[in-house]
């Protein structure tokens, strides 16, 4: 069902230097930052040539990044999201074999402009999971 790995996830506390470290330090390609008011976050994403690293600051005092950052204050993986052919159909297999959707289970459109879910931790082994409609 789950098709390739799209991105990595990384809450981090400073996105400026942090996008810096990948550019100057790694040599990466890296977007400009993308806010998302809706997720609460602001974003960029490395570039690699199999998949992508998106590094995540929080976007106002609600974000979910935020409370990710006051627990881990250096920062850390905060999710993997793997790409599916067709969001609902993804969502009602997983609900149906016992996965928990966040929110209200309606898909909002993620960073690349296309539908987004995510999936509680506890139900894979402590990762939370994006899943990112093709």
């Amino acid at each position: 069902m789950i098709g390739r790995l799209n991105h990595i996830a990384i809450a981090v506390p400073d996105l400026t230097n942090a996008a810096k470290e990948y550019t100057q330090t790694l040599g990466a390609k890296v977007s400009e930052p993308i806010k998302l008011p809706n997720h609460g976050v602001t974003t960029v994403f490395v570039e690699l040539p199999n998949t992508k690293i998106e590094l995540l600051h929080p976007l106002g005092d609600n974000s979910p990044i935020k409370s990710f950052l006051e627990k881990n204050p250096s920062g850390g993986v905060h999710h993997l999201c793997f790409e599916v052919k067709n969001i609902i159909i993804a969502r009602d297999h997983l609900i149906s074999n016992g996965a928990r959707v966040l929110g209200d289970g309606i898909p909002k459109l993620g960073a690349h402009d296309k539908p987004v879910l995510f999936l509680h931790p506890k139900d894979f082994s402590g990762t939370l999971i994006e899943l990112e409609e093709l």
